[in-house]
C-alpha cells in the first residue's frame, strides 16, 4: 500500500514542483525515488515529529503542498500539539501519512501499536481522515490528496494485504464510501487494512447461509452517512470491522448515525478491545489475541446476529 502510495505521488510531483515530503528520520526504500527526484524538495527533520509538523506548517503557508511521513505514535501522538495548533487550526495543506496502522509493528510492543490515533485526530476540526484497504485504495488516495485543500491524515495498514477491488469498475472518492459486495441479511462496514478480513468474513458468512454486504469506508472523516443511512434501510444488523480501539474510531463514527436514526436492528462494533495488547509475536497472532481472527469475527456475527 504505502509504496503503491509514493511511487504514484512521486510520479505527480515530478511536474508539481509545489509538493513537498517531510520525514522523521525513516530510511525506508521507497523513499529514495521522491529523494532522487529532488533533494531539495525531501526533508529529513530527524527524530523530531513536533518540530516537522511546524516546518510542515511554515511550508504550507508559503503555498506548497506538503506532506510528512512517519510511523503513527510518533506522528500523530508526539506532535499532537503541533497538528492541532500549527495545521488544523489554520486549516493548512499539510496531508499526515501515518505508517503502521493497528497492529502492524507487531513485535516492537505498544510503543508502536496505533490504536488510538483515529480518535484523536477525529476529534480535531477540518481534518479529514483516509485509511486506503487496499492498493488501488492507496493510489487513488494519493491521486486525490494533491488537489485536496485542508489537513489530511492517511493512514496506512500492512503493505502485503490483497487487491479486493478490481480495477475496472473501481471508484474511488473522499468522502464516499465503497460497496465492494451486496447481500441482504448483514452489513460489515470495515476501513483500512480490515477490508482484506471483511472479505473473509463474508465468504465464512455465505457458507454458513448468510448473505451480507461488504462495505470500504476508506474515509472516516467525513464519514459517508448516507451510504450508512441507506446500509440501515435495508439489512437486518450492522458490523463494523476495524483494526483500532472500539472506542473513538470507525464504528463510534458509525454508532453516532445509528443513535440519530430509527434502527431497529442489531448494531455492533468489532476491533480492538479497550486494552493494550502486551504480547509479542506477528501481527496475524497478535490480531488472533485481540479477537481479530476471521473465524473469531465469523462466530461473534453469526452469534449476535441469530439472537436478533
Amino acid at each position: 500500500m504505502r509504496r503503491t502510495f509514493f511511487e504514484t505521488l512521486g510520479r505527480i510531483a515530478k511536474d508539481d514542483r509545489d509538493i513537498f515530503l517531510l520525514t522523521a528520520d525513516l530510511g525506508v526504500k521507497f523513499l529514495d525515488s521522491f529523494r532522487n527526484l529532488d533533494p531539495q524538495r525531501f526533508i529529513n527533520a530527524g527524530i523530531a515529529e513536533s518540530n516537522m509538523i511546524g516546518v510542515a506548517a511554515g511550508l504550507a503557508m508559503s503555498g506548497k503542498n506538503v506532506y510528512c511521513y512517519s510511523i503513527i505514535p510518533f506522528l500523530i501522538m508526539r506532535a499532537f500539539e503541533q497538528i492541532r495548533i500549527d495545521v488544523c487550526y489554520n486549516d493548512l495543506n499539510v496531508k499526515l501519512l501515518g505508517s503502521g496502522g493497528g497492529l502492524v509493528y507487531a513485535a516492537e510492543g505498544i510503543t508502536h501499536h496505533a490504536i488510538e490515533d483515529i480518535a484523536l485526530i477525529r476529534s480535531l476540526p477540518n481534518v479529514t481522515i483516509v485509511a486506503p484497504g487496499d492498493a488501488l485504495e492507496a493510489k487513488a488516495a494519493a491521486e486525490a490528496s494533491v488537489d485536496y485543500k485542508g489537513p489530511l491524515y492517511i493512514r496506512f495498514g500492512r503493505d502485503v494485504d490483497p487487491l479486493i477491488h478490481r480495477e475496472e469498475d473501481f471508484n474511488f472518492e473522499v468522502g464516499k464510501g465503497i460497496v465492494v459486495s451486496r447481500g441482504e441479511d448483514i452489513c460489515l462496514i470495515t476501513t483500512g487494512s480490515m477490508l482484506y478480513l471483511g472479505k473473509l468474513v463474508t465468504d465464512g458468512l455465505k457458507s454458513r447461509g448468510v448473505s451480507s454486504t461488504l462495505v470500504s469506508m476508506h474515509t472516516i472523516k467525513p464519514l459517508d452517512t448516507d451510504l450508512v443511512e441507506e446500509c440501515l434501510r435495508h439489512h437486518r444488523a450492522i458490523f463494523t470491522i476495524e483494526e483500532h480501539n472500539i472506542i473513538g474510531g470507525l464504528g463510534s463514527a458509525v454508532c453516532e448515525v445509528v443513535a440519530e436514526s430509527r434502527f431497529k436492528g442489531v448494531f455492533k462494533r468489532i476491533g480492538i478491545p479497550d486494552e493494550y495488547c502486551s504480547d509479542i509475536g506477528k501481527v496475524d497472532y497478535l490480531r488472533e489475541k485481540m479477537g481479530l481472527a476471521p473465524e473469531n469475527v465469523v462466530n461473534l456475527i453469526l452469534g449476535e446476529f441469530h439472537r436478533s
